[in-house]
């Protein structure tokens, strides 16, 4: 008896996951060239929430991440390298977004916690991630892929990342875009203490 329940268990499972397939399914990446889709929403930043449109950004190259999860260690690492080269963004006149699914206090948490400079943008609907493909890229729990747009200054796509590391992402983006001093710091050697002055 108890063979045959989990075989139905394991039947019904398997109708279930056909039959909510096409929910989950992706939506195709962007290509390079082709116009960014506008989108509003909200963003955080610092402890604070505004309005805000892709078209805010005219005028200025927008680096657009999406990531699956606050406080998860491959988004952690990639808000932080974000956030150790941002000084080299902004100095390129580049604007960072990072995008996900999760609540506006959990995004102002892991801004708070890593001290991100950059805004990050609400989608819990996943309109945005739908609209640039990176909805259901773990579809068992509802996350966002890990893919990043960078947009030029007239709103058309000129890189797509589709696979990304999270901990050297920011620095291959400075680098492909040709930022000067993409490279990370090289820490100062510790001065050498001073000679005992001899008469």
């Amino acid at each position: 008896m108890k063979m045959i329940t989990l075989g139905l268990l394991a039947i019904a499972a398997i109708v279930v996951t056909i039959a909510i397939r096409p929910q989950f399914a992706r939506a195709e990446l962007l290509k390079e060239g082709q116009i960014a889709p506008p989108f509003t929403s909200q963003m955080i930043t610092g402890d604070q929430e505004a309005p805000m449109s892709l078209a805010d950004f005219h005028g200025k190259k927008v680096v657009l991440y999406f990531y699956p999860k606050d406080e998860t260690s491959g988004c952690t690492k990639e808000a932080c390298a974000f956030r150790d080269g941002y000084a080299r963004f902004t100095n390129a006149g580049l604007v960072v977004l990072g995008c996900s699914v999760d609540s506006a206090d959990a995004h102002k948490d892991f801004i708070r916690k890593n001290n991100l400079p950059f805004p990050l943008v609400l989608d819990p609907d996943k309109k945005i991630a739908t609209a640039y493909g990176a909805a259901n890229g773990i579809p068992i729990l509802g996350l966002d892929r890990r893919i990043t747009y960078v947009i030029d200054e007239n709103g058309k796509i000129i890189k797509v990342y589709p696979s990304v590391d999270p901990s050297t992402h920011a620095i291959e983006i400075l680098n492909d875009l040709g930022v000067a001093d993409a490279a990370p710091p090289v820490p100062a050697a510790p001065a050498s203490p001073a000679a005992p002055a001899t008469n």
